[in-house]
């Protein structure tokens, strides 16, 4: 069976990049031959709705993948690579990653973000004053005694490149939410954004 005939029920993301910005019909069909996908939206998984064009394959090691196009809203656009519960092979995730920002860049669309993120210009921060992080952490939880535990909240691993860390906790530290953060967090907090 070949990649394209495969049946993918279940599908996640393992990258996930969203730009912004206006695309003529030429550059549309540049973007999906580039990346080789066939003009029909995705039937399956997450963002399916929003799919116009995707390609079912395999990793170098034979994992399958599905990359997808779709569209959000007049002008955005969404490149995802999804697996199917396999994660697929590193070295392809981080050449897809760049693949994806040089469309983007070759395209002159605004990059938004790149999911997981692998530098700090990759991550997404709400507008100051926006309410979105604040209303998350109210309504949600309360902040942790530990940095540590910040980082799943904040939409993070604790092991991602430090400078998207340091983004993310400084975001976290704009919001309203901070002023009522454990003692203890705040100075691990000044202790991380100062190398200590």
């Amino acid at each position: 069976m070949s990649p394209d005939e495969r049946t993918f029920a279940m599908l996640w993301p393992a990258l996930r990049a969203l730009a912004h910005g206006a695309l003529s019909a030429e550059q549309l069909t540049w973007l999906r031959e580039r990346f080789g996908l066939i003009d029909s939206p995705r039937t399956e998984g997450p963002g399916a709705a929003q799919s116009i064009a995707h390609v079912n394959r395999t990793d170098p090691e034979g994992t399958p993948v599905v990359l997808d196009l779709a569209r959000t809203g007049e002008s955005g656009w969404v490149l995802t690579l999804f697996h199917t519960g396999e994660q697929p092979n590193a070295d392809s995730v981080e050449s897809l990653r760049t693949a994806f920002r040089a469309a983007i860049a070759q395209l002159g669309l605004t990059l938004v973000e790149i999911e997981p993120a692998g530098s700090a210009d990759e991550v997404y921060v709400a507008p100051v004053g926006s309410g979105t992080a604040e209303s998350a952490f109210a309504a949600h939880w309360e902040l942790p005694g530990e940095l540590e535990q910040v980082w799943s909240h904040v939409g993070v691993l604790a092991d991602a490149p430090r400078d998207v860390l340091e983004v993310k906790l400084r975001e976290l530290m704009q919001t309203p939410a901070w002023a009522s953060a454990p003692a203890g967090l705040r100075q691990q907090a000044e202790d991380f954004l100062h190398g200590d």
